[in-house]
């Protein structure tokens, strides 16, 4: 079997075998496939696409490049979420412990923000102490202990994912539904859950622009899963406004804990509790979508899930004492972003809202960029609401870059109209 051949098979349009998938992947993780032949093989696929079947293949191939972690030692049914990435997106720092609270086992590895989407871990590290590396012995017994533990995606897992989507980051191959659909499922296959809830986010700040794109992404995701024996459920949510109103790292970590004890946005809650119902009845907790989501409603209410999560930052090294008043992790000097027009806000750009946030210093736009934990935004006015000029829009928390280019993209990104619009959150559910 020979690489050019594999190349010029699907430059041509025609399917790969399991073999030749398997052959690609364990000879450029093993460094005898070069970086050109690989991506001339990636540039095929842009142009003629994988089957649901090919992209199967490929993510147990990128599974099958590193470790797989075994669960099984903890008891019951384990559970995972993937967000395909959004602008305000804390929904697993609500959603763990909530769920924790119920008793089902959570158990999830989380990734790094790049570009206008924020992390899991970099968020969790705005919590001073808070240890985002945990051996796999240790991230087991936590969960069989307190119900969750969060923490990085270890170097051992899918390690070829790692290697190939580095090289579709400078090829611009990264935007093709199959290549995304085997990434992501690749690294949740590895991970090591019995059930799975894909969050796929459409609209202005995802990555998935149309409902169709979205659609094609979870049904194949959905069926990657399936096939490997998981519980799988797709949820496509809205992303045409920021999920909730805060906007960085420890901004979102602020959130979280208000939402825990009750206080949350609407919208945040919305999603949320849409998955966890979901998660409950796959755990085996539930068997009634309506009475699960009425479980998990009075979770928040009555203070179990956030001294959940007050478990989860303890078991994992984080200061406690800085929780009791998390507006003491935010940066000091802030800047009020004021409108200059008047209406309904009928459209919020949410890429553009999380690009302020990056230029704030909030995110990196390179893996190498330095984030700045105690930045970001406070987005007060959002689709459907009445503003007024001089009506103060968001809160900017600075240091000293990009502060004049992150209330120029804010005000650009609103668009005002005379009627009162109403944002439809959870628009359709894939099993």
């Amino acid at each position: 079997m020979h690489m050019i051949d594999i190349i010029a098979k699907k430059r041509d349009g025609n399917v790969l075998t399991k073999e030749e998938i398997s052959f690609l992947i364990e000879g450029y993780t093993k460094g005898r496939i070069p970086d050109y032949q690989m991506s001339a093989f990636l540039m095929a696929v842009y142009f003629q696409n994988m089957n649901d079947e090919e992209a199967t293949y490929l993510a147990l191939a990128m599974r099958d490049s590193g470790d797989s972690i075994d669960l099984s030692p903890i008891k019951g049914i384990k559970v995972d979420k993937h967000s395909t990435g959004g602008v305000g997106d804390k929904v697993t720092l609500i959603l763990g412990p909530l769920l924790a609270s119920l008793g089902v086992k959570f158990a999830k590895m989380s990734g790094r923000g790049l570009g206008h989407t924020g992390g899991t871990i970099d968020k969790l590290e705005s919590i001073p102490g808070y240890r985002v590396e945990l051996a796999v012995e240790e991230f087991i017994k936590q969960v069989q202990d307190i119900g969750i533990a969060i923490v990085g995606q270890s170097g051992d897992v899918a390690p070829a994912d790692k290697k190939l989507y580095a090289l579709r980051d400078v090829t611009a191959t990264v935007d093709i539904i199959p290549l995304i659909a085997s990434s992501i499922m690749s690294k949740k296959l590895a991970s090591g859950a019995d059930a799975i809830v894909l969050d796929v986010k459409v609209g202005h700040g995802a990555f998935m622009k149309s409902e169709e794109d979205a659609v094609k992404l979870a049904e194949l995701m959905v069926g990657i899963g399936r096939l490997s024996g998981k519980k799988m459920t797709a949820i496509l949510t809205g992303m045409d406004e920021p999920l909730g109103h805060k906007i960085g790292n420890a901004l979102e970590v602020y959130e979280a804990i208000e939402t825990l004890n009750g206080e949350g946005p609407k919208d945040l809650v919305e999603v949320t509790i849409e998955i966890g119902a979901h998660l409950l009845l796959d755990s085996g907790l539930e068997n009634d979508f309506d009475k699960a989501k009425i479980r998990l409603h009075e979770a928040l209410q009555n203070g179990t899930a956030y001294q959940k999560f007050l478990d989860l930052v303890e078991a994992q090294g984080g200061d406690l004492k800085s929780l009791d008043n998390p507006a003491l992790l935010l940066s000091k000097k802030t800047v009020p972003v004021v409108s200059t027009k008047e209406g309904y806000i009928m459209d919020i750009n949410a890429l553009d809202i999380g690009r302020a946030a990056m230029r704030l210093g909030a995110g990196r736009e390179t893996k190498e960029d330095k984030v700045y934990l105690d930045v970001g935004l406070d987005l007060h006015k959002k689709i459907g609401y009445y503003v007024k000029k001089g009506d103060v829009i968001a809160t900017l928390y600075v240091r000293e870059k990009g502060i004049e280019e992150a209330k120029n993209l804010i005000l650009n990104a609103i668009t005002f109209g005379k009627e009162k619009k109403h944002v439809v959150l959870i628009k359709k559910t894939i099993k």
